[in-house]
């Protein structure tokens, strides 16, 4: 059985913190992101900002076929250089740069070389998975949904 080792008082809430009971702690380190004028010099930038205005002309339409909220995470050396969401789960569909606001049901860790291959269609993305090029944690079945749209964006 469990023992007690030490007692410790029992604290009403009126009795609020002692003084010196608690850390301020600082806020979580963000992601080492480029400046904003190194970020024109990535490859995937450029593709993200023009998948970001198909899914504004089109958003609503993917909103009712995926149903879900991905986040890309973009490496370089194994630090993650650039995060983008795609949210095609809330009202007409939403693409923005950073971390999921809300929980992101797919998360995708891609070095920025295999990404371009896979959006523009260079690389088959089941392959590419199974051979570990990049991981995928959450939903992994969602990521078919996410290469359909990749697939509609090239088209356009």
């Amino acid at each position: 059985m469990w023992k007690r080792s030490g007692h410790q008082p029992k604290i009403k809430a009126e009795d609020g913190p002692l003084a010196g009971q608690f850390e301020v702690l600082g806020s979580v380190p963000e992601p080492a992101m480029p400046h904003p004028l190194e970020l024109s010099e990535l490859e995937s930038f450029s593709v993200f900002e023009d998948i970001r205005l198909h899914i504004r002309e089109v958003g609503a339409q993917l909103v009712k076929k995926v149903n879900a909220i991905f986040q890309l995470d973009i490496t370089k050396d194994g630090k993650i250089i650039l995060q983008w969401t795609i949210d095609l789960k809330n009202g007409s569909g939403d693409m923005y740069p950073g971390p999921a606001r809300l929980p992101a049901d797919t998360v995708f860790t891609i070095p920025e070389p295999v990404f371009m291959e896979l959006v523009l269609g260079k690389m088959n993305p089941q392959k590419a998975f199974l051979a570990g090029k990049f991981k995928v944690s959450g939903k992994v079945l969602l990521s078919q949904k996410l290469e359909r749209v990749f697939k509609d964006w090239a088209k356009f």
